[in-house]
């Protein structure tokens, strides 16, 4: 119980609660009412973050403690006697609150409250009291005259007096401010303004003459009266409407005006210097100091006010800023004390920020103050001349500028800050499209006008001349650096891009930007005064030039550099050049003193190149260049220097060691991330593993993505699009498991999955998730999407790894890897599986939904069920979800895993394109039928999943006429292709159609034109294999056409096929071949296994004997490829199971270029390659077709590629699936035997552009799809509805002309990649 408090702890507690309500003062003061600070109160710890750290607060805790701690420490213990499992979690929080409950009912907390408030109210009466004696006695003194005056006092809550003044008080005050009258009572009078309020002086009638006596009074040479008039108006800019602010700004700029012009002021020279101190400047500076101070606090509240004050204000500073005499002799002017008052301009920053006053602002400079331009432009082009005429320019204003007193400034420092005010200017001014319409502008200085690219010439030529600032020892030396200034414009320039179209992709700013580059590459003598600090600067403009839309071009194919002889060169090839020389200064070991200097020149032009090579196009120019060789060698002797640095013993320096240590270390990072960024493109991920340094950057990668580091300073979207693009080779799965990337993903997934943050106590629960992937898990599944989208990666990772099927699982254990994370989410067939889950239902959806896109690609597909039997087990799974087991017609329970497994059951054994299967939804359906779809729980699936959908009950006349209707559709169909096909038959079976190679493809390809294009159905599948066989026939008779060696052949080879076994993934393709044969009628189902078996034996026999006899650590399967050949299954489909027909077919397309894109089994780690990219496992339908692939989309279709790179998905993972698989469950079969066709028909490069067709057709759905971030599993999961190739053969063709020449040239030399 509270004891009764003794006077000494009421006056304790009356302090606390003192400071306690001061504490809160501006809390309740802000309220509008007493109940509402009442409230505020109430609820003060929960809006109070402070709350517990109050004294009052502290000292009512230590009293009830005292007298409650005990009853509720007895409560706790009758609870945890009666229920002793209340130890922990829930039960624990139960405890508390009954005891609260029960301690509360109690009549020691009546009594003690009741106490506690009897004592606090004790306090708070003390209080009033005092402050009520507090009251009285100031009315005591103010009525004694304590401020006598002829003013009416009051006192302030702030303890501040104003007099309220009366009108005729103002008209003498006004009077006695008259120039006419002694300082005495002009100072008088204004210390009686300043005690008064400001609203009072300014709303009275003679407020005109007021402030223009106070204006003269600022003129005057009597320091004091025209402080105390400064004073009353800064007081008065304050507490006064804008229209009254407006009119004493406009009279200190006049006043400031007529000051210049009446005294004078001479501008220093020589050894003069310019005294701030003397009274004259003084009295300037400090009204041009308030006017600087008014400025930067205009734009906050102008915009509430019309637009006619803010436009006297700023017309009134450009008046003054104008003032300029013509007179031979130099004087001072306004400008120059605003550039010492505020150097970097930034009254004019804040002008110019907002659209509201920047209008303004740049209209005025146009209409009536365009010499003010003129003369900022005046002050750089003269301090470049100056700069480029004075070798000896910065030893001379160091030695000019070493004045004793620091309130004395030299007339060059004068005119450093003047140039320094101009530079930020101009830098604000270009940015904006109405600035730039300012130009060109014409200056004394020079003869013609000075456009905007002349402009930023000057600039850069400042920027490369480097002077450094006057004080050395300032903090703001840097700041105050013209190359830190134009630096800081130039690259506010390169993030607008009308901007940086109009300024900086220029041919003269870019050879003025590398003139240093240049000179420095030819070994001439440097004109740079500093070349190791202003060649990074100019690295850095360039990397941020290259980055800019538009910029790219113009260093990869712009030949605007003389680089001597006459030679003209791009800059892409002169930066390549000079880093190559940098590398290469590297690698021959650099001087003791220069070393870190030139590694970090060097690390800045790679930087350059990066911005380059990271890109396709960019790629493409330089990798003839070799640089990824380079920068390896360069990593490598660093790696091995950074071991031979020794450890720190006693007796020597540490700091020396560690600081070379770090530095070498730093170097190391610098060269892996340069190497890494290769990663960005296919084939920059095959030359990235030919150095052999994949591994490392790849750890490196997955250091600073644990550190949630950025990817670059102009990187915005991470390290997606680089994962998705090494997760589709062998070589970047191994290094991504490797290194760890793999084993956190999963980690991640699960954590987001299973083990959420439900432990922690909540405010309000969470709301039950509706979608089948939560959004907190969705982040992690598209990362996982994106690592297993390549049938490669899932080979790698999963291939000859078992699943733990335990007996039992722990609700801790955890998942480490992708076969872990496929044995807990997707092969849930055991009852301790779905015990060892906290959320089942949905952790096992999530895992069904990851299989559905896995299986969206055959391959994998084939491993998952050649391995695991996931058929098997999905069926399994739906024989046990029957609502009655006992009975034979039991029927299935439908909830979200049984109707996302029946899905997932009918996509991976139903083949066919987008009019040939028919996927049931996941979602349930409005109505009495819900879900129409039959379930089933064996094979085959019922039959209306490859015909219509079911639906409901119709009007019999409704069926009768949408049946003829498909009749007479299916008719017109059959009789329309037979006016278009003779032509081409006819031209097959001429015995001689053409004499030369040549004039027959051409013919081939006009009436294949004709007829594709007359309509969809223009060729039958019998007339495209007889087009097949042809085209390849007669490519392969001609050596131009050939680009491999043909296959022999002989009866040995016969003879061996009893030594060839099919694979188990081999037999499971060869099943769903002919699942998908049959179903469209085009095999017949007797003896089409064996034909297929033999097809197949005898293509694994001779591709055997093309590929390299060595043991490579990243091939997946040392003799065969890891997939199934789905264009040998094509062929055998389009010959109507011919299957010697097929071979011939196929032998004789081994030979052409086309055989390694169209079909990736024959060239996998063949002898036709090079070695080292044989062993990589790397398919040229990577590295090749979808980088052009990649290329081509950013110029074409810009929207698409942008939606790829916002989604951390690239296009040649998906172009890699589409076209491993011939577009198998993407298109129906017609587009299939098109897509073969068209490729052996017109060429090789038809694969990249078939894929840009497909990508503009899908156009739309992926924006859409982006949004939703769902891009990848749209690709993924859905079929290419409406497609058609014949639609798009224009398209296509308009792509050949386009890029014929770069694109199936560089397909060519698929021999040597690195050329």
């Amino acid at each position: 119980m509270l004891h009764r408090m003794s006077d000494e702890d009421e006056e304790q507690l009356a302090a606390l609660l003192k400071h306690f309500l001061r504490s809160v003062g501006e809390r309740i003061c802000g309220a509008p009412s007493p109940q509402s600070a009442q409230e505020i109160l109430l609820h003060l710890e929960e809006t109070d973050n402070n709350f517990h750290n109050y004294e009052f607060v502290k000292y009512l805790r230590r009293r009830l403690e005292t007298s409650l701690g005990g009853v509720v420490d007895e409560e706790i213990r009758k609870l945890s006697r009666e229920d002793g499992q209340h130890a922990v979690g829930s039960g624990h929080d139960a405890i508390v609150h009954a005891a609260t409950g029960r301690s509360r009912a109690s009549t020691q907390y009546q009594d003690a409250t009741q106490t506690l408030r009897t004592t606090v109210t004790a306090a708070v009466e003390c209080l009033v009291s005092r402050f009520d004696e507090d009251h009285s006695r100031k009315e005591e003194e103010m009525q004694h005259g304590r401020y006598a005056d002829d003013c009416s006092d009051s006192d302030s809550s702030f303890n501040q007096s104003y007099g309220f003044i009366r009108q005729e008080q103002l008209q003498t005050l006004a009077e006695k401010l008259d120039s006419s009258h002694p300082k005495e009572v002009r100072r008088e009078a204004v210390e009686v303004l300043r005690r008064a309020p400001p609203s009072d002086v300014l709303s009275c009638e003679g407020w005109p003459r007021l402030r223009h006596n106070l204006c003269v009074a600022l003129t005057e040479p009597d320091p004091e009266l025209s402080d105390h008039v400064l004073q009353f108006f800064a007081k008065s800019f304050s507490s006064s409407p804008m229209s009254v602010t407006q009119e004493i700004y406009t009279s200190l700029a006049k006043s400031v005006e007529s000051s210049f012009l009446s005294l004078k002021l001479s501008f220093p020279s020589g050894a003069a210097g310019f005294d701030i101190n003397r009274p004259e400047i003084s009295s300037l500076l400090k009204r041009m100091r308030l006017m600087n101070d008014f400025q930067k606090e205009a734009t906050a509240f102008w915009i509430r006010h019309p637009e006619k004050y803010m436009e006297e204000i700023i017309e009134s500073t450009f008046s003054l800023l104008s003032l300029h005499r013509d007179s031979p002799e130099k004087f001072l002017e306004p400008t120059h004390l605003l550039a010492l008052l505020d150097v970097q301009a930034t009254w004019f920053t804040k002008w110019m920020h907002g659209s509201y006053s920047r209008t303004v602002v740049l209209r005025l400079l146009e209409s009536k103050y365009k010499s003010l331009m003129e003369a900022a432009l005046q002050q750089c082009v003269l301090y470049q001349e100056r700069c480029q005429r004075c070798a000896r320019l910065r030893s001379e204003e160091q030695h000019n500028s070493g004045s004793d007193a620091s309130s004395v400034y030299s007339g060059k420092e004068l005119q450093y800050a003047l140039v320094v005010h101009s530079l930020c200017v101009l830098g604000k001014v270009v940015l904006y499209a109405n600035g730039r319409k300012l130009f060109p502008i014409q200056v004394a200085a020079r003869k013609d006008p000075v456009s905007l690219t002349d402009l930023v010439v000057i600039l850069t030529n400042i920027m490369c001349q480097h002077p450094q600032p006057f004080c050395h020892d300032s903090p703001h030396t840097d700041t105050l650096c013209p190359s830190g200034l134009v630096m800081a414009t130039l690259r506010a320039m390169c993030e607008r891009t009308e901007c940086a179209d109009q300024c900086l992709r220029q041919t003269p700013v870019i050879q003025t930007l590398m003139a240093p580059v240049v000179q420095a590459l030819g070994g001439g003598q440097s004109k740079l005064k500093c070349p190791a600090a202003t060649l990074p600067l100019v690295a850095d403009v360039l990397a941020r030039i290259v980055n800019t839309h538009g910029g790219l071009a113009l260093f990869l194919y712009e030949k605007n550099l003389l680089v001597g002889h006459g030679e003209r060169s791009t800059a892409a090839h002169v930066l390549l050049r000079y880093t190559l020389k940098l590398l290469d200064r590297e690698l021959s070991a650099p001087g003791e003193g220069e070393g870190d200097s030139s590694r970090a020149l060097c690390g800045a032009f790679i930087f350059v190149c990066r911005q380059m090579y990271n890109t396709c196009e960019g790629l493409q120019v330089l990798r003839a260049y070799g640089l990824h060789k380079a920068v390896a060698a360069a990593w490598r002797k660093t790696s091995s220097l950074s071991e031979t640095i020794p450890t720190p013993v006693p007796g020597n320096n540490p700091a020396t060691s560690t600081q070379e240590l770090q530095d070498v270390q730093m170097w190391e990072e610098t060269l892996l991330d340069s190497l890494l960024n290769f990663a960005s493109t296919p084939k920059g991920v095959l030359m990235l593993q030919q150095t052999g340094a994949m591994q490392e950057c790849v750890s490196h990668m997955f250091s600073r993505f644990s550190k949630k580091m950025q990817v670059s300073r102009f990187e915005k979207f991470g390290y997606g699009v680089m994962v998705t693009q090494l997760a589709a080779t062998t070589a970047g799965a191994t290094a991504l498991q490797r290194s760890g990337f793999v084993r956190a993903l999963v980690l991640e997934l699960w954590s987001a999955l299973e083990c959420r943050s439900e432990d922690a106590r909540a405010v309000r629960p969470k709301p039950t998730p509706m979608d089948p992937i939560d959004r907190s898990c969705l982040k992690s599944f598209l990362s996982l999407v994106n690592l297993l989208s390549s049938s490669q990666s899932t080979w790698q990772l999963l291939a000859g790894q078992h699943l733990a099927n335990k007996s039992e699982y722990t609700p801790r254990e955890v998942p480490s890897s992708v076969p872990d994370l496929i044995d807990r989410l997707i092969a849930v067939n055991s009852a301790a599986k779905i015990r060892a889950l906290f959320h089942y239902e949905q952790s096992h959806t999530f895992g069904l939904r990851l299989l559905s896109v896995l299986c969206s690609s055959l391959d994998s597909f084939l491993l998952l069920e050649s391995q695991y039997s996931i058929c098997s087990m999905l069926l399994q799974s739906q024989r046990d979800n029957v609502a009655n087991q006992d009975t034979a017609d039991g029927s299935f329970i439908i909830d979200n895993v049984s109707v996302e497994r029946n899905h997932v059951l009918v996509r991976v054994a139903v083949v066919g394109g987008p009019s040939e299967r028919r996927l049931p939804p996941r979602a349930l359906q409005q109505g009495d039928d819900p879900y129409p779809w039959p379930m089933f729980s064996s094979f085959p699936p019922p039959t209306c999943y490859t015909s219509d959908p079911p639906r409901p009950q119709q009007n019999p006349l409704g069926e009768i006429l949408s049946v003829l209707f498909v009749l007479v559709h299916e008719l017109g169909s059959v009789t329309s292709p037979r006016r278009t096909e003779p032509e081409l038959i006819d031209f097959f079976t001429s015995p001689q159609t053409a004499k030369t190679e040549d004039s027959w493809m051409e013919t081939c390809r006009r009436l294949y034109r004709k007829v594709v294009t007359a309509g969809h159905h223009g060729l039958s599948a019998t007339v495209l294999a007889d087009l097949l066989e042809k085209v390849v026939f007669h490519l392969s008779k001609h050596s131009t056409a050939c680009c491999f060696s043909p296959p022999g052949y002989n009866k040995a080879l016969e003879t061996s096929l009893d030594c060839v076994a099919l694979s188990p993934v081999e037999i499971l393709g060869m099943d769903v071949c002919l699942r998908y044969g049959i179903s469209l009628k085009l095999v017949q189902q007797e003896d089409s296994a064996s034909h297929l078996t033999l097809l197949m034996k005898h293509v694994k026999n001779f591709l055997a004997r093309r590929r390299i006899p060595v043991s490579s650590p990243l091939l997946i399967s040392q003799d065969e490829y890891p997939g199934y050949d789905w264009l040998t299954s094509t062929v055998f489909l389009m010959m109507s199971g011919d299957w010697q027909r097929s071979l011939r077919v196929l032998r004789n397309l081994s030979s052409l270029l086309t055989s390694a894109l169209l079909w990736p089994a024959s060239i996998y780690a063949s002898v036709d390659l090079p070695a080292r990219v044989a062993e990589s496992g790397m398919s040229p339908l990577y590295w090749s077709s979808a980088h052009y692939v990649e290329m081509l989309l950013k110029d074409e279709l810009q929207l698409v590629h942008a939606a790829f790179r916002m989604s951390g998905f690239t296009p040649s993972q998906m172009c890699v699936h589409w076209l491993t698989q011939c577009f198998w469950n993407f298109l129906d079969w017609p587009e299939i035997c098109h897509y073969v066709c068209l490729c052996a028909l017109m060429g090789a490069d038809y694969q990249v552009y078939a894929c840009l067709a497909v990508l503009k057709h899908l156009q739309p759905q992926l924006l859409q799809q982006t949004q939703a971030r769902q891009m990848q599993v749209f690709l993924k999961e859905e079929p290419i509805q409406g497609f058609r190739f014949c639609d798009y053969l224009d398209f296509m063709e308009l792509l050949e002309r386009r890029y014929r020449n770069l694109v199936l040239s560089d397909m060519k030399n698929i021999h040597n990649p690195d050329q």
